[in-house]
């Protein structure tokens, strides 16, 4: 068997972080047995399906890397194949019209929630033998409705779940095509899945209740029935179901925050799934390691501290060139000045040890891209005149100095040794003079950086 996977979002909004973790794993799984993935918009909720929430989904897989073999296919250009299959259900005996109203619907449910049942279609329409139907009203236009069993249950066994078994009672006969001929969801689905040879369906638990229901219609179909597993929901560090107050639910908002795909993926992978005690991988390793046996039925916690920690990781060991290029539109953005400045490449190869997202490295990169503006108050606290003579002779001393950090730091303690200080009462001042802040990496590396004319000349004007 081959294995073929899908992810099937609808596009009704963003990719959110739900939806990106389940297109991995189904992602993964056909990776991991050399299979196919293919990637299906569910596009026929006409009133709330967009081409810009389509747009987002795409670029969202694209960020993260989840390339799809086959597709995007559209359910809404399917249209002439649903109604074929639904011509071959009536013929069949599968399904039959249904002239029942909304309203007429809406009664018989509200007679049975009286009386204490469960509220459902009642079959009116239902073709039996030897059952007279009732007269079809003049002028109204009828449903389709799929002819569900009426005894014994539908199982299967969940790989996430394990065994689940509903009751044929507890399925009515669900309208598969609309008045207007439109097909509904889990018919598409059913007819997609079909037709696509899916044989792993990984999704949300929230689709569990649509399982029993796309099966007897697969049956009904003489399909093979895909493998199906159910991923638990995602929660927000409050135990409840993640959404906008938790922080970024859109996948495309982290690269906004300044997110390395990478350290996405590695996230998503540990959420719901997890090989031995190992948290840092590659998608190779992830990949390889992959299977639906370690899937866990317990709903994850997003934990956004651990997604910086993940972050910083891999912006540790990300190319300093790549890190530059995603972090100079930022800093434009800030008013870096370039011209005459250090190599982007090189402070970032400096600041990006101490710093969680891209925008944090471009804001602590900023300290060499724009003219230092020191506090007063801090410039009169740190530079004192007991501190001015040594400035001036380190002054004095850059002026010949081999320029490397090896040679700047020697020459720094060379003149904190003359002057008996310490080092911060002159890397304070120096730090305020130089770059306009107190926090900076090493004084040395710093001055190194610069170069010796921007240096001296911010350093000369206050001897």
């Amino acid at each position: 068997m081959t294995v073929r996977t899908r992810f099937a979002p609808s596009p009704t909004g963003y990719l959110h972080v739900g939806g990106a973790r389940t297109a991995l794993f189904s992602w993964a799984y056909a990776r991991h047995f050399g299979g196919t993935f293919v990637l299906r918009i569910e596009d026929t909720d006409l009133e709330r399906s967009t081409p810009e929430a389509v747009q987002a989904i795409i670029e969202g897989m694209e960020w993260l890397g989840l390339h799809h073999d086959e597709g995007p296919f559209y359910q809404m250009q399917r249209m002439d194949r649903y109604r074929e299959v639904i011509g071959q259900m009536l013929e069949a005996g599968t399904a039959y019209y249904c002239y029942s109203s909304p309203e007429e619907v809406e009664a018989m449910r509200e007679r049975q929630r009286a009386a204490g049942e469960k509220p459902r279609y009642d079959g009116t329409w239902r073709p039996e033998p030897g059952k007279t139907l009732p007269a079809i009203p003049e002028g109204r236009k009828p449903v389709v409705r799929f002819r569900n069993p009426t005894e014994g249950d539908v199982t299967w066994v969940d790989v996430v779940k394990g065994s689940i078994t509903i009751s044929n009672r507890e399925l009515d006969d669900l309208v598969i095509a609309r008045p207007d001929g439109t097909p509904t969801y889990n018919f598409c689905v059913a007819v997609d899945d079909s037709d696509m040879k899916i044989t792993h369906v990984i999704r949300g638990d929230d689709h569990v209740n649509n399982t029993p229901r796309q099966i007897n219609i697969l049956q009904a179909l003489g399909a093979t029935l895909p493998h199906y597993g159910h991923l638990p929901m995602i929660l927000g560090t409050d135990g409840e179901k993640l959404s906008k107050r938790h922080g970024a639910v859109s996948v495309m908002d982290y690269p906004a925050q300044g997110y390395l795909p990478e350290a996405m993926l590695n996230y998503l992978a540990r959420l719901g799934w997890s090989h031995g005690d190992d948290e840092v991988f590659s998608m190779e390793q992830f990949t390889q390691w992959f299977d639906l046996d370690h899937l866990t039925k317990s709903p994850a916690q997003f934990n956004p501290e651990k997604l910086d920690w993940l972050n910083n990781h891999y912006i540790k060991q990300a190319d300093n060139t790549r890190l530059a290029a995603l972090v100079r539109p930022v800093m434009e953005g800030l008013g870096a000045q370039f011209e005459n400045a250090p190599d982007l490449t090189t402070v970032i190869a400096l600041m990006k040890e101490r710093v969680n997202t891209l925008n944090e490295l471009a804001v602590a990169a900023m300290l060499f891209y724009r003219q230092p503006a020191p506090d007063a108050a801090l410039l009169e606290q740190h530079l004192t005149d007991a501190i001015k003579p040594a400035l001036a002779q380190y002054v004095e001393q850059l002026k010949t100095v081999a320029w490397s950090k090896e040679a700047l730091s020697a020459t720094l303690k060379e003149v904190l040794a003359a002057h008996k200080l310490k080092m911060p009462q002159l890397a304070m001042p120096l730090r305020l003079l130089i770059t306009g802040q107190l926090q900076t990496p090493s004084i040395d590396a710093v001055v190194e950086l610069f170069g010796r004319e921007v240096v001296l000349a911010r350093l000369g004007k206050n001897i």
